[in-house]
């Protein structure tokens, strides 16, 4: 089984080629081992390429721990370039199948041919408690300034969802905060029936933000395309940054730019880089998981 190993600003997945190659039939089982840092690949979940009946292609996306999750924007950047640059799709804007829905992406080619960017639609944000979804007394069309307790103590919080849930909150300092506890105990909060993504944020400045991510089902990434979305619509939510300006959102992997435009839908710019391709032995395929 022929895979390709890609990230967009660390952010890293284990890439399979359906169309070109198998559907692996046990694609839970699979993420789990080849995202494994040790005895796998080493990965943030197993991304599979997919022919649709909808869109110019499909990508569905597990995570490490064998969850499967809506959307990506970093794993939809990569799909774009893999599509582009092995000929699965021979356009620069291509329209893209996922869990949340059909995004498009456009994509910035070089006279090589090779995809340095993609710029991301990611649709509109969703906004409305219900649909995030959160569990609440009150319905509440927009969730700003929330607090909620985890860990031992209180958090002022944004709720967002870009086809998968987010919960944003604004610090006055984000890189020393123990992740690897705060995370799991907000991520599997009685307020997200479907658990949450949770983003700790600092403002540097005029539309700049420094994000530190903890994913549903991976933990700490290295980046978060959709999260580098909830993050920019819950600053604006919050008059933290100004909604129709690219905001610089700065990720322990680098910077996504990512503007809530007028017409409503969200943006995302950034690259996506191809690592190494391989073939996943006969042996570790067959290892019980």
């Amino acid at each position: 089984m022929q895979f390709v190993k890609m990230h967009g600003l660390g952010n890293d997945y284990v890439y399979l080629d359906c169309i070109s190659g198998p559907v692996p039939e046990d694609p839970v089982s699979l993420a789990r081992k080849v995202s494994h840092r040790n005895f796998g690949v080493g990965s943030d979940g197993l991304v599979l390429i997919l022919p649709s009946d909808k869109a110019d292609i499909r990508m569905r996306i597990w995570n490490a721990d064998g969850s499967e999750a809506e959307m990506c924007g970093n794993a939809s950047r990569c799909v774009g370039k893999y599509a582009y640059e092995k000929g699965l799709v021979k356009k620069e804007t291509i329209t893209l199948e996922t869990g949340a829905g059909i995004k498009v992406l456009a994509l910035d080619v070089d006279k090589q041919g090779k995809v340095r960017k993609v710029r991301v639609d990611m649709g509109k944000p969703i906004l409305a408690a219900e649909q995030i979804p959160m569990k609440i007394d009150e319905p509440l069309e927009k969730v700003v300034n929330q607090t909620l307790s985890a860990a031992g103590q209180n958090w002022q919080f944004t709720a967002v969802s870009m086809g998968n849930p987010h919960c944003v909150i604004f610090l006055p300092e984000v890189e020393n905060l123990p992740l690897s506890e705060i995370g799991p105990a907000i991520e599997h909060h009685e307020l997200f029936p479907e658990r949450v993504n949770v983003e700790f944020v600092k403002v540097l400045g005029s539309q700049r933000l420094r994000m530190r991510v903890w994913e549903r089902g991976s933990g700490e990434t290295m980046a978060c395309g959709t999260g580098a979305s909830a993050t920019t619509v819950a600053a604006v939510l919050t008059g933290l940054v100004e909604k129709g300006t690219p905001t610089a959102v700065v990720l322990n992997g680098g910077e996504l730019e990512i503007e809530w435009a007028e017409d409503d839908h969200v943006y995302m710019t950034g690259p996506a880089t191809e690592v190494f391709t391989g073939v996943l032995a006969e042996d570790f395929l067959a290892e019980e998981d």
